[in-house]
């Protein structure tokens, strides 16, 4: 399985961008800021839609949509192949969308050693912790220690096209 159009749209649409005019800008994955590129880049400086730049990666004078699907695509590819090496059971389209938006945002490895993926693929699965695979999906709701109303929303909406294909 790879991520549907929908799921695409969905991730781009809670990773967000930052624009001027219809140039993707570097910013500041943390505050949304833009950043300035006559500096040295802070840690987190982020274009597109939530691609963190890499070093030797001259993102200075902005770039297109197209461009910026293209870097998301490449970015969500490490977080379907987390979502197909991870989880073991059959999924529908819209779960495997929800699972992957998780990993992209979480990350490969913590997808990897995840309770959700605990859950998912064993129903019968008991954490002392979460007590269901809700509570667990949407315990990551954190930045930087700190519980973010960005990720509650993000984790919900995640959850509703998991749960109920929305």
């Amino acid at each position: 399985m790879q991520i549907s159009n929908n799921g695409i749209n969905l991730l781009k649409q809670m990773e967000g961008c930052v624009k001027i005019g219809d140039k993707h800008i570097i910013f500041d994955d943390q505050t949304g800021k833009p950043v300035n590129t006559n500096e040295p880049l802070p840690k987190g400086a982020t274009i597109g839609y939530g691609h963190l730049i890499k070093q030797g990666e001259n993102f200075r004078n902005g770039i297109s949509e197209a461009k910026a699907t293209e870097l998301l695509r490449a970015d969500i590819a490490i977080a379907e192949r987390a979502v197909r090496d991870n989880i073991t059971v059959p999924l529908t389209q819209n779960q495997f969308d929800a699972l992957t938006s998780l990993a992209y945002n979480i990350g490969a490895k913590n997808f990897a050693d995840s309770t959700v993926v605990k859950y998912v693929n064993n129903p019968n699965f008991h954490s002392s912790v979460y007590p269901n695979l809700e509570s667990a999906w949407k315990a990551w709701n954190r930045s930087q220690g700190e519980i973010s109303n960005g990720l509650i929303n993000r984790r919900q909406n995640e959850w509703d096209m998991y749960n109920r294909g929305i």
